[in-house]
């Protein structure tokens, strides 16, 4: 699944193609994805509309419109937004398709349907804003990202620190692959409860997952399945990775074997050596 830095290099590749460009017509293929898309009220919103901003908000891509409407996607698991011309062949699992005043399309492709597509209108983005960003956690490179808040947040949570970090109700845009590789950065074990962890440790949870997600989005992002930017390219991040997906490899710090556990459903790969196992859990 996209995490925060796929999401974040896929808004840096379309603002150069979609600032400033009105959207001329809206198509969809009928499908539904995580939700059906609603493509009368995206037509009544989006045609005639120009693009203002291009954001991203947890791992949701955000796209302004000069009325005030916001068009909200999120890429699930399979999704890629992409810019082509409008000629270009359309590809199996193209689903929405916004065309633009310069014979370019924006094109969402999700051949397992669990991404979304939703539209604010104008007279309603105040309210439905609001209520999406409660349902969001702190981010992560906002001023709010720092080992003292991350602890009060921890204080009453006896889940696994990796459970933590992936909980988007607490901290937005953490995905598996980056909750791994922040915690061995940061030396910690991926079961540690988090309301065990002190101050000093959380502050280096802090500056290992700031300093990891910028590296992430400055190699593309990590292309582990299918994931492009939004000009097509794969990211190379999981060049740089030092544990994720890599059971049975040695540390890259003490030579340990790195091992694999399943936490919460999901993968975990950690160093038992560089990552001591808290005294409170038994052994299993």
């Amino acid at each position: 699944m996209p995490e925060l830095p796929e999401v974040e290099v896929t808004c840096q590749g379309l603002r150069p193609h979609l600032l400033g460009r009105s959207i001329l017509a809206v198509r969809s293929s009928g499908k539904s994805l995580r939700r059906p898309i609603p493509e009368d009220l995206l037509r009544r919103c989006l045609c005639g509309n120009t693009v203002l901003v291009v954001e991203r908000r947890a791992k949701y891509v955000l796209i302004r419109l000069e009325d005030g409407a916001v068009l909200v996607i999120h890429l699930g698991m399979t999704g890629k937004l992409g810019i082509f011309p409008i000629d270009a062949e359309a590809a199996r699992h193209d689903h929405l398709v916004l065309t633009l005043d310069n014979e370019m399309e924006l094109r969402f492709n999700d051949a397992r349907r669990f991404g979304s597509v939703a539209i604010w209108p104008a007279d309603e983005v105040e309210e439905l804003e609001q209520i999406f960003l409660a349902r969001q956690g702190i981010e992560p490179f906002g001023a709010e990202f720092s080992g003292g808040n991350l602890l009060q947040l921890a204080k009453s949570c006896g889940l696994p620190i990796k459970s933590f970090l992936m909980d988007s109700r607490r901290i937005s845009g953490i995905g598996n692959i980056y909750a791994n590789e922040i915690l061995f950065a940061a030396g910690i074990h991926p079961l540690c409860p988090a309301n065990t962890l002190s101050l000093e440790q959380w502050q280096e949870v802090a500056d290992c997952t700031i300093r990891i997600l910028r590296q992430a989005i400055a190699a593309g992002g990590s292309t582990i399945s299918d994931f492009l930017g939004a000009g097509g390219q794969p990211g190379y991040f999981q060049l740089q990775l030092a544990v994720y997906g890599k059971k049975g490899e040695v540390c890259p710090r003490c030579g340990e074997e790195i091992v694999k556990e399943v936490i919460g459903g999901r993968a975990t790969f950690f160093c038992s050596r560089c990552q001591k196992a808290p005294r409170i859990i038994s052994p299993r």
